[in-house]
């Protein structure tokens, strides 16, 4: 029972019908439904099938179109052209050249094959590689990427004729346009640019000629503003120099000396008068260029106010100087330049106001942003002012508002197109507001570097110049005259020289024994032995321990670089003040200061070889190099000190300490021996004479024999161990 329940049971009537528990379907009809719904899936799918071949050629001609458009565009200005799948090294030429065999048009080609063909055939050598590099399809791509054409220009050779063609490239699509931002179908061009190429040859000669004519003509120029400095201040020092040894002469008569100052007065002004002619013209040359080093603002603050102080004194004016805010005592940039922005301002505005009048300067601090600070300097004065015409021909060179102020005044047209320039290279701005009889206003805005440093100052700012060893040299007696008188003025008692020759020895002299000169003014043309020459000798002899500052009349922007690799540390021009020379040597000591500190040697540790025959001298020499933590090896002579050395290793010694008497051999005989050897150390370790002979020719020998330098006894220990942290590396 239980069976038949859960069993279906399944019959087919004689009509053809599935009967199935009491139902019954007709099986034809089924079949059929299922036949119609598999023919209209069927076509369904051929449908769709057309519709997607109907839309891919429709976007294959609308891309055929696009292609047509572009060559149809690029054949109208070039001889031929050609549509190039780079994928598929594949061409199509849509344009061909009648010159050139073999491709016709709408004939497809290899693009690698028949491009390689046609550079070898065509392409001159000096283009060959470069063309091919420019025409490889993955230059290409790489090129479209971030442009919409590129082109080429190079030369051909064909029919015996030598002409310029070009070649360019455009995407059929734009990168942004593709998924991957490459251009993979281009469009390829090639044209005559013979004529138009030649044409704009000849212009770029035509320019060039021009061009080297000016440069020439401004050569010239140069050349003749520094031959005319040359040969004006020539006679010049000598005219200022023995005016102002004139002055010195305590027997002058009165009316004598009036008539040497009006001689000193219009020399200065005359030497003025050179120095802003060669500024204008190292402007226009391009060659002042800006030095950037710290200075002290206070130091030039106080410099320009004592020199314009003076002059308001001197002609009845009332002068004020005063700051808004907080000003920092060190700033980065050219002090020189800022100074003479600040003297050339205040300047006119002291020339052109009347006696009883008034003279401002006003400094504050605008803004501070990435290490650089903006100032603005606002001058102004209640003189004769100038006319709202004249304002904006103020700034051009030789320019006056009334022609007979040039003689009244003093006045060249110069400063102020200077001044102008030097504030522009300073990233700054210079404005002027002013009123015909009512005074003038200058406002000035430029920028400084930061300074790390605020208010320590330096031993070159506390120097006295009454302590300073200087050596002036120079073949000029009148030069060297002039020098001393000037120097004395401000408490400088100088030595000097009359060759280059001269000064190296007295510097080699006073090297070895150890009294250095501070600093050192080397006239620049001298006969035999020149300045550059001179300097080169003297930092081979006695490094950086001196400041050198060459004095020339020349102009030196073509020997400065020369110079200073030789060791210049900076440059005077003649004739010579001592305010100029005082502030070039702050400038040079504190970069001789700063290498200084970083040649020193360190002495703990170092091996020293010691030759003294005197046991007391020894044991208080030996006591003197512990205290600084050194290590000595005592040689009682001569002979026991070469053979020291000679069986130590290469190095191990720093430097060696020679006794002069001693038995057996002295220290000149044991240095020249040491010399001699062949072996690096020997030709390089610092020797040092240590000797109760203290005459020159003592020196001199010493200085033959080998030895670095020579102290004197009793040895001062200080200046012993100034002399091995300078020598030893």
């Amino acid at each position: 029972m239980r069976s038949l329940q859960t069993t279906k049971l399944k019959f087919t009537d004689t009509s053809g019908k599935l009967c199935t528990l009491g139902m019954c379907v007709d099986v034809t009809t089924m079949s059929e439904a299922k036949a119609r719904e598999t023919e209209i899936r069927v076509k369904q799918q051929e449908l769709e099938h057309r519709l997607a071949l109907q839309e891919e050629l429709i976007k294959k001609e609308q891309e055929h179109a696009e292609q047509t458009q572009l060559i149809t565009a690029l054949a109208s200005d070039y001889w031929a052209v050609y549509y190039i799948d780079l994928d598929k090294d594949e061409g199509v030429c849509y344009q061909a050249h009648s010159e050139i065999e073999g491709l016709k048009q709408n004939e497809h080609f290899p693009y690698r094959y028949l491009v390689e063909d046609y550079a070898k055939r065509y392409v001159m050598e000096p283009y060959f590689e470069e063309f091919m590099a420019f025409v490889q399809p993955e230059s290409i791509k790489q090129k479209l990427m971030t442009q919409r054409v590129i082109s080429y220009r190079y030369m051909v050779k064909r029919n015996g004729r030598e002409t310029y063609e070009m070649v360019k490239f455009a995407g059929v699509r734009h990168p942004e346009d593709r998924d991957d931002h490459l251009v993979h179908r281009v469009g390829a061009c090639f044209t005559d640019v013979d004529e138009e190429t030649r044409r704009n040859l000849e212009h770029a000669d035509a320019l060039n000629n021009a061009l080297a004519s000016a440069r020439d003509a401004n050569k010239a120029k140069t050349a003749f503003l520094s031959n005319m400095s040359h040969e004006i201040r020539t006679p010049m020092n000598a005219i200022i120099g023995l005016n102002n040894i004139a002055l010195n002469d305590p027997e002058v008569p009165p009316k004598t000396r009036e008539y040497l100052e009006k001689i000193g007065n219009s020399a200065q002004h005359l030497l003025n008068i050179i120095n802003d002619i060669l500024d204008m013209s190292r402007i226009e040359s391009g060659k002042m260029v800006l030095k950037q080093e710290e200075f002290a603002f206070h130091k030039a603050l106080e410099q320009v106010n004592a020199m314009i102080s003076s002059q308001c004194r001197e002609k009845g004016l009332h002068y004020e100087c005063r700051t808004i805010g907080t000003i920092d005592d060190y700033y980065i940039g050219d002090e020189m330049k800022l100074r003479q922005i600040m003297i050339n301002i205040l300047g006119n505005a002291v020339k052109f106001t009347p006696s009883g009048g008034n003279v401002s300067f006003v400094i504050e601090e605008l803004n501070r942003f990435d290490k650089k600070t903006t100032l603005r300097m606002t001058f102004a004065d209640n003189g004769i002012g100038m006319s709202k015409d004249y304002l904006p021909h103020l700034f051009d060179s030789f320019s006056q508002e009334d022609s007979s102020s040039t003689n009244k005044y003093g006045s060249t047209g110069l400063g102020m197109p200077i001044t102008k320039n030097i504030v522009e290279m300073m990233n700054g701005t210079i404005d002027v507001q002013s009123e015909k009889g009512e005074g003038s206003i200058f406002t000035v805005t430029l920028t400084l570097g930061e300074s790390d440093r605020k208010k320590q100052e330096s031993k070159a700012e506390n120097f006295h110049p009454s302590n300073l060893h200087v050596l002036v040299i120079d073949d000029d007696p009148i030069a060297l005259e002039h020098a001393k008188i000037v120097l004395s003025q401000v408490g400088i008692d100088c030595e000097v020289a009359m060759s280059g020759e001269k000064g190296v020895e007295m510097v080699k002299m006073h090297h070895a024994r150890r009294k250095v000169y501070d600093l050192i003014l080397v006239d620049w043309k001298m006969p035999g032995m020149d300045g550059v020459e001179t300097t080169k000798a003297i930092r081979e002899i006695a490094g950086h321990e001196s400041a050198i500052i060459i004095l020339t009349s020349y102009h030196w922007d073509d020997v400065e670089a020369e110079a200073r690799e030789a060791g210049v540390d900076s440059f005077v021009a003649k004739p010579l003040f001592a305010s100029n020379v005082i502030e070039e040597f702050r400038v040079a000591f504190e970069a001789k200061e700063s290498a200084m500190k970083e040649r020193k040697a360190d002495l703990r540790g170092r091996h020293i070889l010691l030759a003294e025959d005197v046991p007391i001298n020894a044991e208080i020499m030996i006591m003197i190099l512990s205290a600084k933590g050194m290590q000595v090896d005592l040689a009682e002579n001569g002979r026991i000190a070469v053979e020291k050395f000679e069986n130590s290793a290469e190095g191990y010694y720093d430097a060696v300490l020679m006794d002069m008497r001693m038995p057996e051999m002295d220290g000149l005989e044991a240095t020249r021996r040491i010399r001699e050897m062949e072996r690096e150390d020997a030709r390089s370790i610092p020797m040092i004479a240590l000797t109760a002979n203290a005459f020159d020719e003592d020196v001199q020998r010493s200085m033959q024999a080998g030895l670095n330098a020579h102290l004197s006894k009793p040895i001062d220990a200080n200046l012993l161990y100034e002399t091995l942290e300078s020598l030893i590396r």
